[in-house]
């Protein structure tokens, strides 16, 4: 699908939309790339800074994502844009792309700040390449999971 005739909008996982969410899954060889969605919203009803979303074209589920802010990172904090998940039935159609432009859009709108980070696991090629044609770069570091994170300078 064209990203022009995309309708790409984030919103807030609600008790109303969780179970939707709940059955995206991600394509056959991708399960060790990102948590499962059950298990994001579950880290993220345990800490109140994440902020899960579903991505939507028009009115179809497609994806979800979840993003937040944490001042352990002293001194400044960091913003995190941790989990992006593409349902298996829509990958391959310029989603990924169009919902990090989004979700990247929000970010900037939200919290103004210089920096987001984000990891990789080292296997998921297709996933930095996406991140590195939005300006994201390696940062030597790793995450606790040992993946490597990523971090893209607003301005």
């Amino acid at each position: 699908m064209e990203r022009e005739t995309m309708k790409i909008r984030l919103e807030p996982v609600t008790v109303a939309s969780r179970a939707a969410v709940e059955r995206l899954e991600t394509a056959p060889g991708q399960e060790g790339f990102v948590e499962s969605v059950a298990e994001c919203l579950a880290e993220a009803d345990r800490r109140r800074c994440w902020r899960p979303v579903g991505v939507y074209d028009g009115d179809a589920l497609i994806g979800f994502a979840m993003y937040g802010f944490f001042w352990e990172y002293l001194p400044f904090g960091r913003l995190w844009l941790d989990r992006l998940l593409i349902d298996r039935r829509f990958q391959g159609r310029g989603y990924g792309r169009a919902a990090l432009a989004a979700l990247l859009e929000r970010l900037e709108r939200e919290y103004h700040k210089k920096r987001i980070y984000l990891s990789v696991v080292e296997a998921n090629r297709p996933a930095a390449a996406l991140y590195e044609s939005f300006g994201f770069r390696f940062t030597g570091e790793r995450d606790t999971h040992g993946e490597r994170v990523m971090c893209l300078r607003t301005r």
